[in-house]
Formats: structure tokens, sequence, C-alpha cells
């Protein structure tokens, strides 16, 4: 009884660590955005983040013709990014990013981290 017990529990805890790995470690996707910087801002009650949007142009689900603007909202892992991002607000940044399936608190408010300028 106590040996199918631990197997269980090591089974679950095996579970649990391989969800854990997949919802919050492992990179869905990378890319680049490129856009305006909106803002760059540090917020957080607990946890100091860095925050940043990307206002990207094109044609899309407007009037045809017309411009629209899609946002890209995303965090940022590197204080020293994050300088650079909030010294230049307003200019244009191809933004290289990592996707993830969660968030994190600590990690930012948004599942795309910004790694690096390209």
């Amino acid at each position: 009884m106590k040996k199918s017990l631990w197997i269980t529990l090591g089974v679950v805890l095996l579970l649990v660590g391989v969800f854990v790995w997949y919802k919050f470690f492992f990179v869905f996707g990378e890319g680049v955005k490129s856009g305006y910087l909106n803002y760059a801002i540090k917020k957080g009650y607990v946890f100091k983040t860095y925050e940043g949007k990307l206002i990207q142009e094109g044609f899309g689900k407007g009037k045809t013709g017309t411009i629209t603007s899609y946002e890209f909202e995303f965090s940022v892992s590197d204080p020293e990014v994050f300088k650079q991002l909030e010294l230049n607000s307003g200019k244009t940044f191809d933004l290289h990013y990592k996707e993830y399936n969660g968030s994190l608190p600590w990690r930012g408010n948004t599942r795309y981290v910004v790694d690096k300028i390209t």
C-alpha cells in the first residue's frame, strides 16, 4: 500500500511539474515586432516590472483604404533594454520578444517578454 501511494504521489508531482514548466517557462513563440513606442513604464505593487506598448501601423479591418493601428503590449526582462526604451519614447523600434503560455508576477503583466532591441 505504501509503495503504490509513493508512486502515485511521484506521478502527480511529475505531472504538476510538467504543467508548470509548459505554462510558465516553455517559449511558445519568438519574433520581432516593429512600430512606434507609445510608452515604457515601471509599475507594480509587490513586483516592480517593466511594461511597454508599441503602436504598429498598417492596413486592417477599418474602412477601406484607411490606416489602422495595432497595439502590442509587452513586458521587458532586461533593465538595460528598458533604459533604452524609456529614453527614446515615440521613436521607431524593432523589438525581439518571446511569447510564453502564461505570465508570472515577477516577469511582467503580459505573455510577451521583450529581451532585446534589434
